[in-house]
């Protein structure tokens, strides 16, 4: 019995080692599940945490002008405007009001503002090169719209229209009218400010049309206007006075035809095309004015600048420039432009910026 007693005893304390050496039993499938919630709910919380980027610097413009005399300035300006504000983009703007002094000075204030971009319609070609050196300097892009720096020592977006092209078909038409005549005829070209290569081009455009046909031309008579219309009325009045038998006609604006038309109304020269008084006339820009004149047979031609196009193109470049990073682009845009004639009117009006708001205008 004693015997009986201490074997069970051993078994008991045998069975006692081995649990203590057996292996911990397994989770159970819930305690499992249970884990992996907690440890997804670990990375859903550092998840939501997380914090989210900053939102981008929305992008601004500085858009400095010479002035808005021009309708083709106005229509420059709501182009350029009315579509950087419709991609999001800050416009601030400037009028030098024709002071390139100040004009200057109000690019150096937008510098001083770090903004991202700058665009000019400069006073003149001397002043462009001046301006977008500052730009240069501060290391921030600048594109010119249609008045080209006088020459390309700084870098610059430069978007311009082929004036001295674009002068010389609209001549080359009026000279083709003339010929029909018979005879030699005497011309005269208005001149705008020789301070900007727009006016250089658009007279040498002129000339070389009449150096082309030297049989048909009487030696040309040049008014000086400075793009002032004052100074233009009263050198044209003189240059009539002076010159009575002129019969063949260029202003290098479109703008200058409504006192082009004072001054040939008092001579009783301001007629339509196929009467004998009648003045071969041309022009260059596209405006409203050149566009109504044309339609009433009052002028014979006007060259055209495609003024949509070259907003467009300006605006294009200077954000891709932006985005790019780069702090001098240089990029000449060029215009080629057209001249609208009587021959081509019906076919290509509504391809002149100046017919296109006339039309609007009549709706």
């Amino acid at each position: 019995m004693k015997k009986v007693s201490i074997l069970l005893s051993l078994i008991v304390v045998l069975s006692m080692m081995l649990s203590a050496c057996a292996p911990a039993a397994a989770p159970t499938p819930e305690k499992v599940v249970e884990t992996k919630v907690v440890e997804v709910e670990k990375i859903v919380e550092k998840q939501v945490t997380v914090e989210a980027p900053a939102e981008k610097k929305p992008i601004t413009i500085c858009f400095a002008f010479q002035d808005l005399e021009t309708e083709f300035w106005v229509a420059g300006h709501k182009a350029i405007t009315e579509t950087l504000a419709s991609k999001g983009i800050k416009v601030i703007e400037y009028n030098g009001n024709e002071d390139a002094n100040r004009q200057l000075e109000q690019v150096k204030d937008c510098i001083a503002q770090k903004v991202d971009g700058i665009i000019i319609i400069p006073q003149d070609g001397e002043s462009a090169v001046t301006i977008v050196g500052e730009a240069n300097k501060a290391g921030i892009p600048i594109a010119v719209f249609n008045r080209p720096p006088s020459n390309k020592s700084n870098p610059a977006i430069v978007v311009v229209a082929n004036n001295e092209k674009i002068a010389e078909a609209a001549v080359d038409h009026m000279a083709q009218e003339a010929k029909k005549l018979g005879r030699k005829v005497t011309p005269l070209i208005m001149v705008g400010d020789l301070g900007d290569p727009n006016a250089v081009g658009r007279r040498k455009g002129f000339f070389n049309v009449i150096e082309k046909y030297p049989d048909l031309f009487n030696k040309p008579i040049e008014v000086p206007t400075k793009w002032d219309a004052a100074v233009a009325q009263a050198g044209l009045e003189n240059a009539m006075q002076a010159n009575p038998e002129v019969d063949f006609l260029f202003t290098s604006s479109d703008f200058m035809f409504p006192l082009i038309q004072g001054v040939l109304e008092q001579r009783g020269k301001w007629k339509p095309i196929g009467e004998p008084d009648h003045v071969i006339m041309g022009g260059l820009d596209g405006d409203v004015t050149a566009c109504r004149l044309l339609k009433e047979k009052m002028i014979d031609a006007t060259g055209v600048q495609d003024l949509y196009f070259e907003a467009e193109a300006v605006m294009n470049a200077l954000l891709q420039s932006i985005a790019l990073g780069e702090k001098t682009p240089e990029n000449w845009i060029d215009d080629p432009g057209f001249a609208l004639t009587q021959a081509n009117i019906n076919e290509r009006e509504m391809d002149m910026w100046g017919c296109k708001l006339l039309a609007e205008k009549n709706k």
